[in-house]
This record gives C-alpha cells, sequence and structure tokens, in this order.
C-alpha cells in the first residue's frame, strides 16, 4: 500500500478531520460525552460499576424510591437497559428493592449501605474527572457550558 492509500484507510482521531471543530456540532457532543463515559468507566472499573450503573446509583442516592421506569427516565436509559441495570445492581448488593406502600406492583429501589458506600468512592473518582474536564475553562465559561447543554437537553 502506498502512503496515500495508508492516508485514506487510517481513520481520523478526534480533532481531525469532521472529528474536529468543523465536524457536526451533535457528533462533536456525542463524541465527547463517549470519551468521557469510558475514561468514568476506566475510573469505576475496579469498583465493579460502569457509568450507567453510577447513574443510576447517583438517581437513587437523589431520588430514593423511584421505579425501573422513574430511573430510565432519569437516567435517560430505556426500560429493557434499566431492568438489566437493575438487576446486575440487585445482584452486587449495592440496591434494594421492596413493594410500594399504595400501588403493590410497583417496586421501589433504594440503595443498600454498600450501595451507598460504593457510591461515595465512585463520585470522587467521577468529580475527579469532571474536575479534569473543566479545568480549562473559567467559572463563566463553565456556567455558559451548563446552561447551554441544559437547554439542549429541554429541547
Amino acid at each position: 500500500m502506498s502512503n496515500d492509500e495508508d492516508d485514506r484507510a487510517r481513520l481520523p482521531d478526534p480533532g481531525e478531520g469532521k472529528r474536529g471543530t468543523e465536524g457536526h456540532i451533535g457528533y462533536l457532543l456525542r463524541q465527547a460525552a463517549q470519551a468521557h463515559r469510558t475514561r468514568i468507566d476506566r475510573a469505576l472499573a475496579d469498583l465493579g460499576l460502569t457509568q450507567p450503573q453510577f447513574a443510576v446509583l447517583t438517581m437513587l442516592a437523589a431520588y430514593p424510591g423511584r421505579s425501573n421506569a422513574d430511573l430510565a427516565r432519569l437516567a435517560l436509559l430505556t426500560p429493557q437497559t434499566m431492568s438489566v441495570i437493575v438487576g446486575n445492581l440487585l445482584e452486587a448488593g449495592l440496591i434494594s428493592r421492596r413493594p410500594h406502600p399504595i400501588h403493590r406492583r410497583i417496586r421501589e429501589l433504594t440503595p443498600t449501605p454498600a450501595g451507598e458506600r460504593t457510591l461515595e468512592t465512585a463520585k470522587a473518582r467521577v468529580a475527579t474527572l469532571d474536575a479534569t474536564l473543566l479545568s480549562g475553562l473559567s467559572g463563566e465559561a463553565e456556567a455558559t457550558v451548563r446552561r447551554w447543554l441544559v437547554e439542549t437537553a429541554r429541547g
């Protein structure tokens, strides 16, 4: 293969070509989110947590007693994916499930003491990653990015 063929066969790295500043904004947002997720997955691997599991534990700590359906909406996941995540968290002993006091078919989920301890460790690690992510921004720029992300999510 010639050098020209090598150049055509090689995929661009983040920051190159359409993966750079001239790329579609939606793609760049997804690329950045995926890179951050990968970093989180690596940082939490020894805790036995993935980024989606961390998100679910975080939402449960903030909004305890929620159902699978509520969690799926909060964590931006499908109900099917949430069922798998909840099953894995139950099996790991990080959350517990009990019947809703009024609506017996609904099962409320809450972190267990082991889940709370794991979440605290995970939060510290993710906070370090978040600080690195924001390190090049002024307070004003960070506020602007946060507002833009929220406005984008609201549609």
